[in-house]
C-alpha cells in the first residue's frame, strides 16, 4: 500500500478518520439545536464526502456554481440550493436543471426575481438577507423583503424562505463577539420571518449559518436549517477563530523541499499559490502566513517557527531549514480555496494512502 512518501507532490492529503469525526460532530450539533443540516459542498467539491454527509442525516446540499449543481444532481442528489445571487445570464441553464431536480435559487433584487418568474421553471426562491456581513442581500429593515416575497408568489414560484450567511463571523476576534454575530443573525432572521408572516406571507424556511457561527449559537429558535461547509475539513483559519483544534483539520498539502539555505534558515517547497491559494488567513488575529507546517511526531502539533511566509505560482518559501528532498505537510489557511487547486484528494489513514477521491472544480 502506498504512503504519503510515495505519491507525487504537491498533493492534497485527506485524513479520513478526522473527516468522519468532523461530519459526526456537526450532525450531532444540528440535532441538538433542532435544525436541518444542508452542508455547503463548495468546501470539498467531492461526491464521496457529500454521500457521507447525507448518510449522517444531511437534508439536501448547498452548491456555489451551476456545474457543481449538475455534477451532484447526476450523482443522485435531488435537493439542491444554489446559494449564490442568481446570475441572470445563466437562468436558462438553471431552469433546465430545475425541471429535473428540486433547485433552490437566491435573489435579492426585483430584476433577479422578475427574471426567474419569466423563465417559467419550478424554481424555489430564497430571498437573500444581509444580517451585517455587507456582501449581498436585502436590508431586513426595508420594505424590499415583503415586495420581493409578493413578486415571487404572484409570479407563480415557490417562496422557499429567507437565507443569510454570517460571513462576518470570520471577522470576530473573540468568542463573545462570535456569539454576538451569530445571535444577531438568528434574531434578525426570526424577526423578519415573523414580520412577513404577520403580513400574510408564508416565508417557508429560514436558512442561516457558517462554520464559525455554528460553534457560537446557543439557540436556533426561529431557524429551520443551517448551511456550514468548512466544518468537514477545517483549516488553520478555523483554528485561530476557535472553531476547532489543529487535530480537527482533515486536509494538508504534502510538499517536497526543493531548495534550502542553512545560513538564512529557510527552505523552498513545490507548493505555491496554485496549491495553497493566496489567502493569508484572519490577519486581524495577528498571525499572518500562508500555511503552517505540521510536526509529524505528535498528532495535531505544529512545528515551531516553521510557516509558509511567501508564495509565487509554484514556489513556497518556508521559514525553517529542511534538507532538500524532505517532505513536509502544510496546514492551509483556507481549505475551500486549497481544495479548488487540486483534482483529487489522496485519502489517508496515518500515512497510508487508501484511495483517491475526485474533486469537481469545473466552473
Amino acid at each position: 500500500m502506498p504512503t504519503l512518501h510515495d505519491i507525487p507532490t504537491p498533493a492534497l492529503a485527506l485524513d479520513v478518520k478526522v473527516l468522519e469525526a468532523n461530519l459526526q460532530r456537526m450532525s450531532s450539533r444540528c440535532k441538538d439545536l433542532g435544525v436541518h443540516l444542508r452542508p455547503h459542498v463548495k468546501t470539498h467539491k467531492c461526491v464521496e464526502i457529500a454521500m457521507a454527509q447525507r448518510a449522517l442525516g444531511a437534508r439536501g446540499i448547498t452548491v456555489s456554481t451551476l456545474p457543481e449543481a449538475r455534477e451532484f444532481a447526476d450523482r443522485g442528489f435531488d435537493d439542491l440550493t444554489w446559494a449564490f445571487p442568481v446570475i441572470t445570464g445563466r437562468i436558462g441553464e438553471a431552469a433546465e436543471l430545475a425541471r429535473q431536480v428540486q433547485l433552490g435559487v437566491v435573489a435579492d433584487s426585483v430584476a433577479a426575481v422578475d427574471a426567474l418568474v419569466s423563465a417559467d421553471a419550478p424554481f424555489r426562491v430564497w430571498l437573500k438577507i444581509d444580517c451585517g456581513y455587507g456582501r449581498a442581500g436585502v436590508d431586513p429593515a426595508s420594505t424590499l423583503p415583503e415586495e420581493l416575497s409578493r413578486r415571487v408568489l404572484d409570479g407563480g414560484l415557490e417562496l422557499a424562505g429567507l437565507l443569510s450567511h454570517s460571513g462576518d463571523a470570520y471577522r470576530a476576534s473573540s468568542k463573545g463577539e462570535m456569539h454576538r454575530i451569530a445571535e444577531h443573525e438568528r434574531q434578525t432572521m426570526a424577526d423578519l420571518a415573523r414580520k412577513l408572516g404577520e403580513a400574510g406571507l408564508d416565508t417557508g424556511g429560514v436558512s442561516v449559518g457558517s462554520t464559525p457561527s455554528m460553534t457560537a449559537y446557543r439557540s436556533l429558535d426561529g431557524v429551520t436549517e443551517v448551511r456550514p461547509g468548512n466544518y468537514a475539513l477545517h483549516d488553520y483559519s478555523q483554528v485561530l477563530l476557535g472553531s476547532c483544534r489543529t487535530v480537527d483539520c482533515a486536509v494538508t498539502v504534502v510538499a517536497t523541499v526543493v531548495s534550502s539555505n542553512r545560513q538564512r534558515n529557510t527552505s523552498v517547497v513545490d507548493a505555491g499559490a496554485l496549491a495553497l491559494s493566496l489567502d493569508p488567513g484572519p490577519a486581524h488575529l495577528g498571525r499572518r502566513s500562508y500555511g503552517e507546517v505540521l510536526d509529524e511526531r505528535a498528532s495535531g502539533a505544529l512545528l515551531r517557527n516553521a510557516r509558509v511566509t511567501s508564495l509565487s505560482q509554484e514556489h513556497g518559501a518556508v521559514s525553517r531549514y529542511f534538507d532538500v528532498g524532505t517532505r513536509i505537510r502544510i496546514l492551509p489557511n483556507h481549505s475551500c480555496l486549497t481544495v479548488a487547486c487540486f483534482d483529487a484528494f489522496s485519502v489517508v489513514q496515518d500515512t497510508r494512502v487508501l484511495d483517491s477521491w475526485p474533486i469537481f472544480r469545473k466552473r
